[in-house]
This record gives C-alpha cells, structure tokens and sequence, in this order.
C-alpha cells in the first residue's frame, strides 16, 4: 500500500468519525419529567421537553438541564429573635417545583441560595413581630406568611413553591428548663383539681345514696305500719263479728274475764286496776251460781264500781 492509499483511508476514516460525532450531537433524547434550554449561537433558541429531539451540531448548545419534579431542600438551623428578645433556633424545609425552565435558567443564577436567603429573611421579619408562645403555638401561620412570600417572589423565575415546614423551633435550654417546669405544674395542678373533683362527687353520690336509703325505710316503716293497721282492723272486725254471730251469754262472757285477769296480773311493776261494771256485773252472776247470791243480794252495786253493803 503506497502512501496516498494510506493518506486516503485516513481521511476516510476521519470523515466518518466526524458523521458519527455530528449525528450523536444532533439527536437529543429527553426523560421524562426533564427539560433542556438550547442556545443558538449564544442565544436563547428552545425548551426541549420529554421525547426525541434533532439539534444542529457546534450551533446549537445545551445551556441547562432543568429537572421539572418536585424538590426539597433542607435548610440549617437559623438563629431568630422573637419579639421578647428571646434567640430561637429554626430549620425549615422548602418543597418547589420548576414551572419555567428557561426562567430558572436566565432570570437567576442560583435559585437555591437565592430561596434559602429570602427563606431566612423572611423568618426574621416574621418571628420578630411574635413572642415565643405565639412562635411555637403559631407554625401554621408562620408557614403560610412563608410560602406566600416565596412564591411571590421566586414566580418572577419560574418557580411555584408549594409547602414551607418549620422543622423545629428550638429555644435557649434555660428557656426549655423553665417551660418544663411550669407544664409540670400545671399538670400537677389539673390532677389536684380532678382528684378534688372525684372526691367531691364521691361524696354527692354518698349523700344521695344515704338520702334514697332513708327515704325508702321510711316508707317501708309506713307501709308496714299500715299494712299492720289494717291487719289489726280486720281482725278486730273479724273477732267482733264472730263474737255478735256467736251470741255469747253472759257467763261465757264472764269466765273470759276471768280468763284475762291472770295475763293482767303479770310482772312485777306497779299498777292500777280500773274494774269495770260489766266485771262486777259477771262476779255477781258467778256468785249466784255458786250459791251465794243470797248474801250478795244484801248488797248494792253503783256505777262507779264500788261495792257498797246493804242496810
């Protein structure tokens, strides 16, 4: 092979490398979810999105590659003074999302630090005007004042910022230790006024339980009574009229009395017998049936039920 063979298959070879190199150029594949900014000559020319894309090789240039999915970024712990000269630390997490890519390319040069500082100095302004209670019992509102700052903000650059969290909110650690303390007492005074409460109740409950017990033995003691009222009524009822069907005599009547003097006799107090006329009555009868009714008939007997002899 002579040297102007060797000279040819060179530039051959060349010249098909250079093909394969420009054609590699010009053929642009984008992902999904992804987009690039070409330049053309220095100039802005096209966004290209998702799908197979042709480009002119050394014209056209790829200024960015610009991710369209949501991002979150973290940012360090920040030192914020609240509006009672107290020094907090906060972090917060920003979620974001490309909606431009050829502004985030062109109108910023780095979106991220430039969110992160507006994020800062929007903490301070917003912090600055609140106390510490009002800082941690308030994240809702500080990450709404948050996320419509930035996205005023960063919509100039094609970004919409959809969700600001506040991570933590952590006060100096003698600001913690006395928080601390004061929740203790507080929860100590909750669990004082809710035993004092049960006691309290305890005893309500105790009183009308009393107070329904006493209630129902008295009306039990009144039923009672009355139930044992009427019993006594109809046995009384009952006895007198068996004794009027019965049609007792006299001498029945009489050996009765008899009969019940013993049972009144009984125990060793004192006592006064009342004897009535039907008594003295009924011994007189009995006397005369024993005989002796001739020598009671030498006697009177008044109303009073004292025997008086005859004159």
């Amino acid at each position: 092979m002579d040297s102007s063979s060797l000279v040819t298959t060179v530039i051959l070879a060349l010249v098909v490398l250079f093909v394969i190199v420009v054609i590699a150029r010009a053929i642009q594949v984008v992902p999904q979810s992804r987009a690039l900014v070409i330049e053309r000559l220095g100039k802005f020319h096209s966004v290209m999105f998702a799908g197979l894309h042709l480009v002119i090789p050394f014209v056209d240039r790829i200024a960015s590659r610009v991710d369209l999915r949501e991002q979150v970024t973290s940012f360090p712990p920040q030192p914020v003074i609240t509006a009672d000269n107290v020094v907090v630390s906060i972090d917060s997490v920003i979620y974001y999302q490309v909606n431009d890519p050829m502004h985030a390319t062109y109108e910023i040069a780095n979106f991220i630090q430039a969110i992160e500082q507006l994020t800062v100095t929007t903490l301070r302004n917003v912090i600055g005007s609140m106390d510490l209670e009002q800082t941690l019992t308030s994240r809702d509102q500080i990450n709404g004042q948050l996320r419509g700052v930035l996205d005023e903000a960063t919509g100039r650059w094609g970004i919409r910022v959809n969700r600001v969290e506040l991570k933590a909110i952590d006060p100096p650690p003698t600001i913690q230790q006395a928080m601390e303390q004061q929740l203790r007492a507080e929860r100590d005074k909750r669990a004082a006024i809710l035993q004092a409460e049960g006691v309290r109740q305890s005893q309500i409950l105790q009183a009308e339980g009393e107070k329904q017990s006493q209630i129902l033995r008295a009306e039990g003691a009144a039923q009672a009574a009355v139930t044992r009222a009427k019993g006594d009524a109809e046995a009384i009822e009952t006895v007198f009229g068996a004794i009027h069907e019965g049609n007792p005599t006299p001498d029945l009547l009489s050996y009765q009395y008899l009969q019940t003097l013993p049972q009144i006799a009984q125990g060793n107090a004192s006592k006064i017998w009342v004897v009535p006329t039907e008594l003295t009555a009924a011994l007189n009868s009995i006397s005369q049936g024993f005989g002796v009714g001739a020598q009671a008939e030498g006697n009177t007997t008044d109303n009073t039920g004292t025997t008086t002899p005859g004159i």
